[in-house]
């Protein structure tokens, strides 16, 4: 789940000023969480508490209004209507990363990420892209190797993930359907050498930096195992402590992170 925070915050200034390249200033002083870590830490406190996402959803919007959301999910979170708007967009698959760490089987996480994006996400595509992501993570930190988790993706969900970056970076721009960002953030973790590239590829893109930046991030986090403090660090001190307290608390119950 940190993977997918800190994959949001580097993302956070290049989302509508993107760029081409790997090399870029990871932490500047305009880095700042949206609502790609505030939804992954609501995900998450719906897990903790055992309350409803759609409440958990709701609850941490209202706490964090101006953090960046789509038009649709804002008047829903703002609404009390408990009807879904049917959004095939890439918010459901951004937010998904904790269910995987709590789920004891793929099959259990793939349920779990059904049931998260439904409250909003309750299109086809929009539950498919929670449920690839949610699948890739619970894969990689159960040790799968990259290919057999491609592989599964593929044949599952037909994602066509032998696409090369290169081959994608050159015409490739904003976009935050599932079927057109979800697919693209994934081959940015196959085609990683460790955590921090992945993020540098997801960035690179020029796309919905963030969101993808959030998606590679939290796969590779699972993959590689450990993330580095210079990046866990200046991560972290950009939550507030509302939102640090819930990572904290989630990272000891299920992270096995004693110095969360």
């Amino acid at each position: 789940m940190l993977g997918a925070i800190i994959g949001d915050i580097v993302g956070s200034r290049f989302e509508f000023n993107p760029v081409k390249t790997c090399d870029f200033e990871l932490f500047e002083p305009t880095s700042h969480f949206t609502d790609d870590s505030v939804l992954t830490l609501a995900t998450a406190a719906a897990l903790l508490e055992q309350q409803s996402f759609a409440t958990c959803y709701r609850a941490y919007y209202r706490r964090y209004p101006n953090a960046g959301y789509g038009k649709r999910f804002a008047e829903w979170a703002q609404s009390d209507s408990d009807q879904p708007y049917n959004s095939y967009g890439n918010g459901a698959a951004m937010r998904v990363a904790p269910v995987a760490w709590v789920a004891d089987s793929l099959d259990a996480a793939l349920a779990l990420a059904a049931k998260s994006a439904a409250v909003t996400h309750n299109h086809p595509a929009g539950i498919k892209g929670a449920q690839a992501v949610a699948g890739a993570i619970y894969l990689a930190r159960t040790g799968i190797a990259k290919e057999e988790i491609r592989r599964w993706i593929e044949e599952r969900f037909d994602y066509s993930l032998h696409r090369s970056l290169a081959q994608i970076r050159p015409d490739y721009g904003f976009d935050v359907s599932c079927q057109g960002s979800v697919p693209e953030a994934l081959i940015c973790f196959f085609e990683s050498t460790d955590f921090l590239s992945a993020i540098r590829l997801a960035v690179s893109l020029g796309g919905d930096a963030d969101t993808q930046a959030a998606i590679a991030g939290s796969i590779a986090e699972a993959f590689y195992a450990a993330i580095p403090s210079s990046l866990a660090t200046p991560a972290l001190d950009r939550l507030d402590p509302f939102l640090r307290q819930t990572y904290q608390r989630f990272a000891q119950r299920w992270l096995n992170d004693p110095c969360s």
